[in-house]
């Protein structure tokens, strides 16, 4: 049987700014450099790293909200660079964002029911009954009251904000919503409330969930598999779950390595932290770009781009020493340290779940 088509897909995609002569002119930043990924139906990807690694620009590639300098990205088999404004204009309707900021990405001058009703204006022949049934049943959905419709966006805290964000991208009935950053403006207990219901809601609606995250513990929570960025360049991909308790690339082991463990003696007194900032975009570093940091960098990291080989078990990685490398046992303690505590932050946040969404804004 031939395994179904990924929904979204990615061909060498490049992004690079600046470059330009004249009053253009400017250093040329080497935002994202070729990557090839694909999102399969129905699932729940993740893009993690750093930040200034390339993921947001990655996101608003993938949606075609900004133009690639190369490459291609393909939406259900469809080149999506290919076509004209009012070709992607109409199937805009499947692909949706979530943006970083429920303060900004809202019109302060308008009221939450005309906010979540601009889509279905521009996508949809409804009337206005219609309209205004659809706009109450999609604030039902995200947890919120219908009567909220009539009320301004900063009359609303922020995790509510959010929700209006995500009522206003499901409004079109999309089958693609990316995140960028869905959860990180805001605070540590509702953070969960807009991680659950984002769970829910692909459920209900049969999405696929594009994640852009560079909080470990809730890709954990709820991706099924992982992409890890590193100045431009996809350095790992892999299972959740594979990624957490075994991760290959060392720039991987040292984000894991990262996350608070709230355990004494969890962390092996010979763990090597990652040192130093990322490289500057402007310049990247010749051969792998990690070796600047890498404490297993060897004469071939200076000198040689290492390119995503398959690891097994649905797992690629960009690392010339990875196979020899002692990923195994360093990781496996400090994995298995890590679940109990990330599943005792969630079972608190989803404790709390409820104290934001029907309570008064």
């Amino acid at each position: 049987m031939t395994a179904e088509a990924p929904i979204l897909e990615t061909r060498d995609i490049v992004k690079h700014f600046g470059g330009g002569t004249g009053l253009a002119a400017g250093p040329l930043v080497h935002a994202v450099d070729p990557i090839s990924l694909s999102v399969n139906r129905g699932e729940t990807f993740a893009i993690v790293g750093e930040s200034g690694c390339g993921k947001s620009t990655l996101a608003r590639l993938l949606l075609r909200l900004i133009e690639p300098t190369s490459g291609q990205v393909y939406y259900e088999g469809q080149d999506l660079t290919a076509l004209t404004p009012t070709q992607m204009r109409k199937l805009r309707a499947e692909m949706q964002f979530i943006f970083q900021d429920p303060f900004s990405s809202l019109n302060p001058r308008m009221k939450v029911r005309t906010l979540v009703e601009e889509p279905l204006l521009v996508h949809t022949r409804l009337s206005a009954r219609e309209r205004r049934t659809r706009v109450d049943e999609l604030l039902r959905q995200v947890g919120l009251r219908p009567e909220y419709a009539d009320r301004y966006p900063h009359e609303f805290s922020g995790g509510q904000r959010q929700r209006i964000g995500i009522a206003r991208a499901l409004a079109s009935g999309p089958k693609l919503l990316i995140g960028d950053e869905p959860v990180s403006a805001l605070d540590v207990s509702v953070r969960a409330q807009i991680i659950n219901l984002l769970d829910e809601l692909k459920g209900a609606f049969g999405l696929t969930l594009v994640i852009i995250s560079h909080d470990l513990a809730v890709i954990r929570h709820m991706s099924d598999r992982v992409a890890v960025m590193y100045l431009g360049q996809i350095v790992e991909t892999a299972p959740v779950e594979s990624l957490f308790e075994r991760p290959l690339h060392p720039y991987t082991q040292a984000l894991i390595q990262a996350i608070p463990v709230p355990a004494p003696g969890a962390r092996d007194p010979g763990d090597r932290k990652l040192r130093g900032d990322i490289p500057s975009p402007v310049a990247p570093p010749p051969g792998c770009r990690f070796h600047t940091r890498c404490p297993h960098a060897v004469e071939i990291c200076h000198q040689k781009e290492p390119f995503l080989e398959a690891a097994g078990e649905g797992r690629f990685v960009a690392c010339h020493r990875w196979s020899e490398l002692p990923h195994r046992g360093l990781t496996g303690k400090v994995g298995a340290a890590l679940t109990p505590g990330a599943e005792r932050r969630f079972a608190l946040y989803r404790e709390r779940s409820a104290a934001d969404a029907g309570g008064s804004p």
